[in-house]
């Protein structure tokens, strides 16, 4: 393969072959668990024919699904966004301190109202939405250094988390609601909640494919920018807002989730070549396929206890991870 260039036919391949071991992890993860159904009792449930207790057990395991296919997405395509943006492999959504300003909002929140209530967890989107604005608007004065995103980002993630860590040890009862939300987790959400989600990611997600028209322009530099009428600084804000969008939205509720946003838009990237299009097509899918990957195994290594997601996916982004380098490395 040609790591520039694939041909159509690669991406095309890549692509079906992608979505389908999404439908394919998606059933099992609904068919297994502490408790097994057969393809055919999953298949009675969905359409609410099925006994009780089967109907709850697939609404249960169908909300953490679209939960997974929603942040999934939405953090592969926020990540490959930023690290398009800042032409750095390193780039995603935690480095530009959403997830610091997600966790300061939270308990900024908690300490307001002497606790967090339960799924109230949507009071994280003010803080994560405060810092990607306030990334963006800096990054506008600095049109020659996108480095600078990366530098004000960790800048960021250590004050607000200094700021948390302070909030936290000093009010136990606040750290024993955070330190759930802190690790990540897809479990605990209805299907409604689920559905709105995906819903809200949905509207982001298309609004994303209209940004890969700006990264080319400022691809091609500052100076080609101006000439062509354009503002660097805008198009660079315009396409931050939109992948801090999608990070944000999707920290607030699940919680800060490690290594989607890093590994798979380098996996993507090695797959689709320098076409953007497919780099965000590749990792809309991909995303989502780790995401049910880690809830799958997050029920089933320690069944019927259960593992955090945000470990889950640690484990699973670090070996994605050393493929991603290791292509890399041999130039495919």
């Amino acid at each position: 393969m040609n790591g520039l260039f694939p041909s159509l036919r690669q991406r095309t391949r890549w692509l079906a072959g992608l979505m389908g071991a999404v439908l394919l992890f998606g059933w099992i993860n609904l068919s297994v668990g502490a408790e097994h159904l057969s393809p055919y009792q999953v298949w009675r449930a969905l359409q609410a024919a099925g006994p009780s207790y089967a109907n709850d057990l697939v609404e249960a395991r169908l909300s953490r699904a679209l939960l997974a296919i929603a942040t999934g997405a939405a953090l592969a395509v926020a990540g490959t966004l930023l690290q398009n943006l800042t032409r750095n492999p390193l780039s995603e959504p935690g480095l530009l301190g959403i997830n610091a300003g997600a966790a300061a909002s939270l308990v900024t929140a908690g300490l307001v109202l002497g606790s967090l209530p339960a799924g109230a967890f949507w009071l994280a989107l003010p803080g994560a939405l405060f810092v990607a604005v306030l990334v963006g608007v800096q990054s506008a004065y600095r049109q020659h250094d996108p480095s600078h995103l990366l530098l004000l980002g960790a800048a960021l993630n250590a004050v607000l988390f200094a700021y948390v860590q302070a909030i936290t040890l000093t009010h136990p009862a606040l750290f024993a609601n955070y330190r759930f939300w802190i690790v990540g987790s897809i479990n605990g959400h209805t299907l409604d909640e689920a559905q709105r989600l995906l819903g809200w990611i949905a509207v982001g997600l298309g609004l994303s494919f209209i940004l890969p028209r700006f990264l080319h322009v400022l691809q091609m530099g500052d100076g080609v920018t101006k000439a062509l009428g354009l503002n660097a600084g805008c198009l660079r804000l315009a396409v931050l807002s939109g992948s801090a969008l999608l990070a944000a939205i999707s920290t607030a509720t699940v919680g800060p989730i490690a290594f989607v946003g890093l590994a798979v838009p380098l996996l993507a990237k090695k797959i689709a070549g320098h076409y953007l299009y497919w780099q965000l097509a590749i990792a809309l899918v991909m995303g989502p396929l780790m995401m049910i990957l880690a809830d799958l195994l997050a029920r089933l290594l320690l069944s019927p206890s259960e593992i955090m997601t945000g470990i889950l996916t640690a484990l699973l982004g670090a070996p994605f991870l050393l493929v991603a380098v290791r292509i890399n490395q041999r130039g495919v």
